[in-house]
């Protein structure tokens, strides 16, 4: 009696493939591991305030905590809280003291405090409070990006249906030019992980899980709510399709409900911090000493900060001095724009449809497959269970070729010789092409441009693109050199800049 078979998508799933993913991921820790070290050996950090750690406003310790018993291990580590590491330790230490500190959300903090508190616990007494909170920050992002990149795959697997394809995104984003940030004490490994994780089990009709991971991602950076936007896709077209191919309008009402939910689910941390923000920062004070931000219609906390600390605004960043920070974003703007004006040259109607050509073909093609098979049944009931298992067998065998020979951004026959395109000109890209379109057009006219590269960098359909040039036989070579040359440039430049303080992205 044969045994069930599992569904297309992770018949797709090579486990060869995965572990290739796994030991990139874990041999680019390693690597930049190494380069900072050297680099922090080799060169003068320019900023050497690293390792300053005044007492908590809120609860200041009365007595000098004792030094610990490895004080050169312990100046080794606290020498990597730089930048935004800062103030990721020092809220998970102090808790939220200043109000710009609120820019920062509280998910990497909360797991710095668990994992210093518990695990990391014992540690204390040899290298010193602050540096087991650092050593915990670090342990998290690097093993967040880890599954994050094991996740990666398995959402390309699904999307691409092309495992040789997702493997390449999956290498590429493994050595992503942002990669110093994915190995420091930085939100963007836990980020991408929730994001990329979310995703995929979305991809997998496994909502609920899905809801929570993307509500996960939006209490770890702030554009982390954008997700949402994925699941009002998913009904948008869910709730057309029930409503003019069902002909079933309260299942389209349902659908509707449902999917508002889950959107309002995600955005929920995000809100829950801002009104926590606000709590603590506005009430039981008098006019007089509310900041600007309190006495507003709606109070936005995060808006403000981004703009009163950081300059951040619509244009506020076009000016000629800041000129080298375009030029250092241009190179991940340029691959995010020329994948985006790519799909669109490729599947225009499903763009300028906004998919929902593409929904009433794909209902059609499976109604029409359906059709054929009911009416082959009905015409043949002496139809065996032995002829349904050994169909099946031969349909898995499909999956099984299409493994080993690689067949990529091309076409997958499936069963009654209909066809489907898959890849880079997929339908289901479309609401990561939408979604990254937001993005860049937010990264190049209201942020500080430079962050762009980490920004962008866990973007899945950035990687797709980088894919599809390095490996279609009708694109030239020297775009899978440059892609790599990007990378491995800004992987050194990065961690030479970063971790000696300097200024990166």
């Amino acid at each position: 009696m044969a045994s069930p078979s599992k569904p297309p998508s992770e018949q797709l799933l090579n486990n060869s493939h995965q572990t290739k993913v796994l030991k990139s991921a874990i041999l680019s820790r390693l690597l930049l591991l190494i380069l900072t070290l050297l680099w922090r050996t080799l060169l003068t950090p320019y900023d050497t305030s690293a390792p300053l750690n005044p007492a908590c406003l809120n609860n200041p310790s009365p007595s000098p905590p004792p030094p610990p018993l490895l004080p050169s291990l312990a100046s080794a580590i606290e020498n990597g809280i730089v930048w935004d590491s800062v103030y990721f330790v020092r809220i998970a230490q102090c808790g939220y003291e200043y109000e710009q500190s609120y820019a920062f959300l509280p998910l990497l903090p909360a797991c710095i405090f668990i994992l210093s508190r518990t695990v990391f616990a014992p540690v204390v007494l040899l290298i010193g409070h602050r540096a087991v909170l650092a050593l915990s920050g670090y342990v998290i992002s690097n093993v967040a990006f880890i599954f994050a990149a094991i996740y990666f795959y398995r959402l390309s697997v699904i999307v691409l249906k092309d495992p040789n394809a997702a493997l390449q995104a999956s290498v590429l984003f493994c050595f992503n030019p942002a990669s110093i940030f994915y190995s420091s004490i930085y939100s963007e490994s836990l980020y991408a992980l929730f994001s990329v994780g979310g995703l995929y089990y979305l991809k997998s009709r496994a909502n609920n899980i899905a809801v929570f991971w993307l509500a996960l991602s939006g209490f770890a950076r702030s554009n982390g709510v954008l997700n949402a936007g994925y699941f009002g896709f998913q009904t948008m077209h869910q709730a057309y399709d029930a409503t003019f191919l069902k002909k079933r309008a309260f299942l389209a009402l349902w659908i509707l409900i449902s999917g508002a939910l889950r959107c309002i689910c995600i955005f929920v941390p995000f809100i829950t911090f801002q009104a926590y923000g606000y709590y603590n920062i506005c009430l039981e004070r008098s006019s007089d000493e509310m900041r600007p931000w309190c006495k507003a219609r709606i109070p936005f906390l995060y808006n403000y900060i981004q703009s009163y600390y950081w300059g951040m605004g619509f244009l506020r960043y076009f000016q000629l001095k800041q000129l080298p920070n375009f030029l250092l974003a241009s190179p991940i703007l340029s691959l995010a724009v020329c994948s985006i004006i790519y799909y669109v040259k490729s599947r225009p109607e499903i763009v300028l449809s906004l998919g929902f050509r593409a929904s009433v073909e794909e209902k059609s093609s499976m109604a029409a497959i359906f059709s054929l098979k009911k009416s082959h049944r009905s015409n043949s009931p002496q139809i065996s269970e032995k002829y349904s298992s050994r169909r099946q067998e031969n349909h898995n065998l499909k999956l099984r070729k299409i493994t080993s020979q690689g067949r990529g951004a091309a076409e997958f026959i499936i069963d009654h010789g209909s066809s489907e395109k898959l890849g880079y000109a997929s339908a289901s890209i479309l609401p990561f092409i939408l979604h990254l379109s937001f993005m860049v057009a937010t990264a190049f006219f209201v942020m500080h441009v430079q962050v762009a590269t980490r920004f962008l960098s866990a973007s899945p359909s950035v990687y797709w693109f980088a894919s599809l040039l390095m490996t279609c036989p009708s694109m030239s070579k020297r775009w899978g050199y440059m892609i790599w040359a990007y990378s491995c440039a800004y992987i050194l430049l990065g961690s030479l800049l970063f971790s000696n303080f300097y200024p990166f992205t």
